[in-house]
């Protein structure tokens, strides 16, 4: 599926090659989602948040429950970002998978975006460093573009040596010989998407928060420019338009997920520049999402095609969380309620299609309405539609948290819980540039469909990893200030 066909951010995340096995499974298809991934200390390193407690699973946990827990994933973060130890030795970006997926190096920028995120939410001066060394690779992406020097950043990247399936060599890290950063070519991961853009946004201006390093607020600015300057929609429902394809042709899709993304980014911009110039374009992003509000069903339309007309299917559930997360506008909060029910999941070994181990379960929500009922196929294995959705259900529990609501704080402790057993049951024996890593959350308890023609997979993510931090620290990246 192309960028061009719907309107879900980070569409391009999905392998337009027929992967060959690689490792024990073959992998096909997979998004950075989402919505959507550094060398010094600070002395303005906060304190460590207050953690979200919860209960340990049944069957104890071999990283021994939350701060355990918590450690472990924020170490699959460093290892992510040191995979290639005697190639990147300078600005890099994290490999967004380990490597039995079969996307090899690829490292999206959502997912170096969140990764910076959540080793700023642990807040400890180890954790900043590398958060540091992971913005200054966007930084660097941004400013030795083989092709561009409009503040753009490309959705996918290459951080490490390997051969493609067809026998092509690629041997190079993050860096090129020729000092231009390694953009991802053979999968196609060439173009700029809004919300791969607003992430890296965001990242950027909360490390130059915690860091006060201006190189951080000027790229921060420079990716805003390019968003109002190459995506701002004229078309009757408004909003910002999908981006910019590999071959730099305009993608007219509008994205409600995109559009959240750029409230939390141009909030962000407005406060720390006091140009009212991010206000109006905050305004602009903001209509849009309200248009994509159901108030009937409670829910958020995925987006439109073509400005004009709304796409009402499937429903995705990432709307729903990060709305709160950027606006916490109570006119939307009915739509975590219908996240946290209507796309309710639970992944039951010995279930048809379920791919957990023997005697384990696993509870939490799926991608979107179309992923309850897909029969779909990837690689030959028949997705499973109680597959949970392990970033999602971080998602959730992280919005949850924030609104603080009448029992929400108990049903986030009660979905981080069900991560946290996910994080220790599955996705064992996996690695990261050859070597074994351990800590990370699988994208999916089962091969699940999105709905949008990608799927997520039994694989050791960054992105679901930094969404499990977020939920164990409480904290919210969407918001100035949400991460201290």
């Amino acid at each position: 599926m192309t960028a061009a066909t719907n309107s879900r951010p980070h569409d391009d995340h999905a392998p337009r090659y027929e992967a060959r096995p690689l490792a024990r499974r073959t992998f096909l298809a997979i998004t950075g989602a989402t919505a959507a991934a550094a060398a010094g200390g600070s002395a303005a390193a906060a304190a460590a948040p207050a953690r979200l407690p919860g209960p340990v699973p049944a069957g104890g946990s071999h990283h021994g429950g939350g701060a355990r827990s918590e450690r472990a994933a924020l170490a699959f973060l460093q290892a992510a970002t040191d995979a290639y130890p005697t190639i990147n030795t300078g600005p890099r970006l994290a490999q967004s998978y380990t490597d039995e997926l079969g996307l090899f190096s690829t490292a999206f920028v959502y997912d170096t975006a969140l990764a910076v995120l959540a080793l700023l939410a642990d807040g400890r001066r180890s954790t900043l460093a590398t958060a540091r060394v992971l913005g200054d690779g966007l930084v660097y992406a941004q400013e030795h573009d083989p092709v561009h020097d409009d503040g753009r950043l490309r959705q996918g990247y290459n951080v490490g040596p390997y051969t493609f399936y067809d026998g092509n060599p690629q041997p190079h890290g993050f860096v090129q010989p020729d000092g231009t950063a390694n953009i991802g070519w053979q999968f196609g991961f060439l173009g700029t998407a809004v919300g791969d853009m607003a992430w890296p946004g965001i990242a950027l201006l909360q490390l130059y928060k915690r860091t006060r390093d201006r190189r951080y607020k000027d790229a921060a600015v420079r990716i805003g420019e390019w968003i109002t300057a190459n995506t701002w929609s004229t078309q009757p429902l408004g909003g910002f338009s999908f981006g910019r394809n590999g071959a730099d042709e305009p993608v007219p899709n509008g994205s409600t997920e995109h559009n959240v993304d750029c409230v939390a980014f141009f909030s962000m911009l407005r406060t720390v520049t006091r140009d009212r110039a991010w206000s109006r374009a905050e305004a602009h992003a903001r209509a849009f999402v309200a248009r994509m509000w159901e108030p009937a069903s409670g829910w958020f339309w995925t987006g439109t095609n073509d400005g004009v007309e709304i796409n009402r299917d499937p429903v995705p559930l990432d709307p729903a969380t990060w709305s709160w997360l950027a606006m916490r506008d109570r006119r939307f909060s009915r739509a975590l309620d219908w996240a946290r029910t209507g796309l309710a999941v639970t992944d039951v070994a010995g279930a048809p299609t379920s791919q957990m181990p023997a005697g384990e379960q696993v509870s939490g929500v799926t991608f979107s309405t179309a992923s309850l009922t897909s029969t779909a196929q990837y690689n030959g294995i028949t997705v499973h539609p109680q597959g949970v959705w392990l970033e999602g259900t971080g998602q959730l529990a992280t919005a949850l948290a924030d609104r603080g609501g009448r029992q929400d704080r108990s049903r986030a402790r009660g979905l981080l819980t069900q991560v946290q057993h996910a994080q220790d049951v599955l996705g064992g024996g996996q690695h990261l540039g050859g070597v074994e890593v351990d800590g990370g959350v699988v994208a999916a308890s089962s091969l699940l469909d999105s709905g949008f023609g990608f799927g997520y997979f039994q694989v050791q993510h960054v992105g679901a990893t930094s969404w499990f931090v977020f939920a164990s620290t409480a904290t919210n990246p969407m918001r100035w200030g949400g991460l201290d």
